[in-house]
């Protein structure tokens, strides 16, 4: 047997679109993303991919699961087969619990780190309340206490072992672990961090999974990420990504930077829909995580030659993610400038325009290639043919690369069909939207989707107030599985605690009604609360009714002291309701 705590850690590593996305091309749907089912023939898209609640659902042909499941589906694989298989691609060594019982297990290792990191942080963040100088420093580049808030900035004061107040255990191995601690050649811990302004690194589910330190005034290295860890992946995270997603929403355009100050720097002047990668080149995996949520993406780099080489990175590694409907820009500021100083200099106006005129991936492109080539002869148009084949085919963009090719073709002297014989391209094509399909929920349906979008509520559902509906048996489970893991906090997990239960069918067709209708998640529990009291009401007015008919039958007589006792106090209540 797998343990238990592995699954929930493996869970919490693997994103479901992430990894849908690599063997399916997923669009984005309003809250959730789509494509053509791949578990059936279909021609309009109605395979549904949740990012919130990490579960699949086609609505053709009733396929549903989460990140294990669909690699069991997809490629036939068994459950611990396709444990073993998403357990390789997070960096994950699957255990043997050597036949214990999942209870026995030790909380998972995930979940725990992101506990240090959120004590560390908290630490941080009272450190650079208490630093007159730290605090001089943050005013000095201009940074407010709202943005310092908004995102979490703190400080690691100068010395060696000042974690050791938080984490008494300051040997244990979790903080070496999360790259808070360092053990040198002679044996000795010390903290990663000492004398820098502390700024967290935040995935898209809002736990803090590393740190950058930025050195005060003078000293080297002026920039000092976390290593990676069983939490960081840094070709995988954007710094700023969860607190630019309102802006993201209201711009539609994501700015990326080369470093987290700029970020900061932007969101202090205004602009608040920048990111930035994490010490690495932009990768497929970084614009694809963008492009889910936007339609435009605008690299903002230094106009002098490292800028330029990072932004040929950048289009280099962007190419597989584009769709027609997205676009790519760049934005090169003169050299003296990041933007950092741009905006503090130049201001909020000055820089969106930028960014609004930023060049186009196509003019970038060509533009490059044109200077690696002398377009004077023969010899350099056949080169710029050569040099242009792998990018057209990493495109999976057929009106993009046709637009392409056109201009290549006047570029070089060939004709078009030459240039696409030459380059070996093929056709793609892409799926539509999907249609949303709605449905009223009864109250014990409602109630039933309230717990699947927020599981900690399952463990204050009272059995006796559950009517006998289609959904009891459902609700009872999920009862008892939330008295007996605690700590349940995703549906995913949840679905997997389910697999090969009878309630199996009844828990997935309710999840799939919170793909398809609006949910308000932060009124989940007001929700809840709300649907009890109706159904409070109801067993109520139902105990009434049997109790009136009782006494309209026998006369008040014949109920006993308990049934009078009820019948009063309910009477009371319907005259005070009328």
């Amino acid at each position: 047997m797998i343990p238990d705590a592995f699954i929930q850690d493996l869970l919490a590593r693997v994103d479901i679109v992430d990894l849908v996305d690599g063997y399916v091309p997923l669009k984005k749907a309003g809250a959730n993303y789509a494509a053509c089912c791949p578990f059936h023939n279909e021609k309009s898209p109605s395979f549904t991919v949740s990012p919130s609640k990490q579960f699949y659902h086609c609505f053709g042909c009733g396929a549903h699961g989460t990140a294990i499941g669909f690699v069991m589906e997809y490629q036939g694989l068994g459950f611990i087969d396709a444990v073993k298989e998403l357990a390789g691609r997070a960096g994950m060594q699957v255990p043997d619990s050597g036949g214990r019982d999942f209870a026995e297990e030790k909380p998972g290792q995930t979940r725990t780190l992101i506990e240090v990191m959120a004590r560390a942080a908290q630490y941080y963040k009272e450190q650079l309340k208490a630093s007159k100088r730290a605090i001089a420093y943050c005013k000095q580049r201009g940074l407010s206490g709202e943005i310092a808030a908004r995102f979490g900035i703190g400080y690691a004061p100068d010395g060696w072992q000042n974690l050791q107040v938080v984490f008494p255990d300051y040997n244990a191995d979790e903080l070496k672990l999360a790259g808070l601690v360092i053990d040198s050649e002679g044996g000795r811990r010390y903290d990663r961090f000492r004398d820098r302004l502390m700024i967290p690194i935040i995935n898209p589910k809002g736990d803090i999974i590393a740190f950058g330190g930025r050195i005060i005034d003078q000293g080297e290295p002026k920039y000092l990420n976390s290593p990676e860890t069983p939490l960081f992946e840094k070709g995988r995270e954007l710094f700023g990504l969860p607190q630019a997603r309102p802006a993201l929403r209201d711009s539609n355009t994501a700015i990326v930077t080369e470093g987290y100050m700029d970020v900061i720097a932007l969101a202090q002047n205004g602009v608040g829909n920048a990111v930035a990668t994490l010490g690495t080149a932009t990768t497929a995996s970084h614009v694809g995580k963008l492009l889910r949520q936007v339609d435009r993406v605008v690299f903002c780099f230094d106009g002098d030659s490292a800028g330029r080489k990072a932004a040929w990175r950048a289009l280099e590694n962007a190419l597989e993610a584009l769709a027609d409907n997205k676009r790519l820009g760049f934005v090169f500021l003169p050299p003296e400038h990041d933007p950092d100083s741009y905006i503090r200099a130049h201001g909020k106006a000055d820089f969106e325009r930028q960014v609004q005129e930023a060049m186009p991936l196509s003019d970038f492109l060509l533009r490059e290639l044109a200077r690696r080539c002398d377009l004077t002869s023969s010899e350099g148009k056949a080169q710029l043919i050569y040099e242009a084949k792998p990018l057209l085919l990493k495109l999976p963009t057929p009106m993009l690369r046709l637009q392409l090719v056109k201009r290549l073709a006047e570029a070089s002297g060939f004709a078009q069909s030459e240039v696409e014989r030459l380059c070996e391209l093929k056709s793609f094509t892409a799926a539509a939207p999907p249609r949303a399909r709605r449905s009223a929920p009864s109250l014990t349906r409602n109630l039933l989707r309230i717990v699947l979008y927020k599981p900690q509520l399952a463990a204050q559902l009272p059995p006796e107030l559950l009517p006998d509906t289609p959904e009891r048996p459902a609700l009872l489970r999920l009862q008892q599985l939330a008295a007996s893991y605690p700590g349940m906090e995703s549906y995913a997990m949840l679905r997997e605690r389910l697999r090969g239960q009878p309630e199996e069918g009844m828990i997935e067709s309710a999840a799939a009604e919170l793909l398809a209708q609006a949910f308000d998640e932060t009124a989940a529990e007001a929700e809840f609360r709300d649907t009890l009291d109706k159904l409070r009401a109801a067993d109520q007015k139902r105990l009434f009714a049997e109790l009136q008919l009782k006494a309209q039958r026998f006369g008040v007589s014949g109920l006993s002291a308990a049934e009078k006792l009820a019948y009063i106090q309910l009477l009371g209540a319907s005259q005070n309701r009328g």
